[in-house]
């Protein structure tokens, strides 16, 4: 059993970030018209070929680090840089780097993508009684196991014992950012119960992309019968 901790934490995120993928959302009362149909289509079948993909940063402040020192550059102009980007600012180039400005640059991408894992699976849902149940395999970890989602109303159910309704993921094509949306959905579901000793933090994000690949990732911080746990799984695939 992990270390307790509170449950009502800051959300776990996704790209995506959106996931949080790095998208904005709208209201569950602003998802347009004919929306049910679009979220069935996303949504896997039984057995869907999927690949498991994970999340990879394009830079770290410890690559650039190792490269001023490699090449002799001032400590001090290092720092500098350090401290303005533990600030949440951006940094400005100083020659005593020892590294020209175009590599500079480089070392600037900060963000977040998802790329395949080499790892691949079917993926275990059953659609019964107008609801769609994922169930557990290999690579999951048990993170999706007896979640579900109604059909008909979207609405998203979770083994702890609450529920969630969805909002839409509004498109997205701008390069700065980790994912290029075109239609998604997503529900955040934040509840306790202290009689049950039952909680959730989690966020169910459902992507389809400009390429045509779909992406549904959940992560969550949960607590069934006073054990807690806590997990994460990204899966892409195509309809």
């Amino acid at each position: 059993m992990k270390a307790a901790r509170p449950l009502l934490s800051l959300l776990l995120t996704s790209v995506v970030a959106a996931v949080a993928y790095a998208a904005t959302t709208q209201e569950s009362a602003s998802l347009p018209a004919g929306w049910q149909a679009k979220l069935v289509s996303l949504l896997p079948q039984a057995g869907q070929p999927t690949q498991i993909l994970e999340r990879r940063s394009s830079l770290s402040l410890f690559e650039l680090q190792r490269r001023v020192t490699n090449v002799g550059g001032s400590p001090d102009a290092l720092r500098t840089v350090i401290v303005t980007v533990s600030q949440g600012k951006a940094p400005v180039y100083d020659a005593r780097l020892g590294i020209t400005q175009d590599e500079f640059k480089s070392y600037l991408v900060f963000k977040q993508s998802i790329a395949p894992s080499g790892k691949s699976l079917k993926l275990p849902v059953v659609r019964d009684n107008g609801r769609l149940t994922f169930g557990d395999t290999a690579g999951m970890k048990g993170v999706l196991k007896g979640v579900n989602i109604d059909l008909k109303t979207g609405e998203l159910r979770v083994p702890e014992g609450f529920s969630a309704r969805p909002s839409a993921v509004m498109p997205n094509s701008n390069p700065d950012r980790a994912l290029d949306v075109k239609v998604g959905y997503q529900w955040r579901v934040r509840a306790n119960d202290p009689v049950t000793q039952n909680g959730i933090n989690g966020e169910l994000t459902l992507l389809m992309l400009s390429s045509g690949q779909i992406i549904l990732s959940y992560n969550r911080l949960s607590m069934l019968r006073g054990r807690i746990d806590e997990g994460e799984l990204i899966l892409g695939y195509s309809r």
